[in-house]
């Protein structure tokens, strides 16, 4: 089965794909793993990419669309895959129809702007050791200590409130127009996300048997 994971930043889509990959034995195509690894590879879109990232650029649709097809042409894929962070607009959208690649199913996790910004602006993580605690959710035994190993917690720059809000709004503009586009196909499932991640992916492998 081939999919597509879409939803917000904070949506927990990360989570969603280790289950569907566990459960489906198929692997996760995340744009960030694979941009990373193309550039350690030293192939020829990897080289491409490392020359806009070293100049401070975005790295442009083609070159990303090329490094996705190039991955998903390796043996792992033969079975299906989910893509994670691919498409991000329409016009890649339209790029990856070009590729022939074929979609089965669009899982869409849905969780409003304030849960995700409450979820992410109360993270916290230690630099030290990669241990995550939240505010509200997952609080340290000592306030702004590391259960772990004892470092200081931090608040990343990405889970800063107007961080979050600035992503929110890029998602809304640029990524939620996918959810009309796939749905014109007829392959979007919405899944509301619950509070309890258990939750979510049971409604999450509902949506892949319906």
């Amino acid at each position: 089965m081939n999919l597509i994971l879409l939803g917000a930043p904070g949506a927990g889509k990360g989570t969603q794909a280790e289950k569907i990959c566990e459960r489906l034995s198929i692997p996760a195509v995340s744009t960030g793993n694979i941009l990373r690894e193309a550039m350690a590879n030293g192939t020829e879109m990897g080289l491409k990419a490392k020359s806009f990232i070293d100049a401070g650029q975005l790295v442009p649709d083609e070159v990303v669309i090329g490094i996705i097809n190039d991955r998903l042409k390796e043996d792992d894929c033969k079975n299906g895959f989910i893509l994670d962070g691919f498409p991000r607009t329409i016009p890649q959208a339209e790029a990856l129809d070009r590729m022939n690649v074929r979609i089965d199913r669009v899982i869409d996790i849905e969780v409003p702007d304030e849960k995700i910004a409450s979820r992410l602006s109360g993270r916290r993580v230690c630099l030290k050791c990669g241990a995550t605690y939240h505010t509200e959710f997952k609080k340290p035994k000592a306030e702004g200590i590391c259960d772990v190993c004892g470092d200081n917690l931090v608040q990343r720059k990405d889970d800063m409130p107007e961080t979050v809000l600035d992503r929110l709004k890029t998602y809304h503009e640029q990524t939620e127009p996918l959810k009309d586009f796939y749905e014109k196909k007829g392959i979007l499932h919405i899944v509301e996300g619950q509070k309890n991640v258990e939750d979510t992916t049971a409604l999450t492998f509902k949506a892949l048997e319906d």
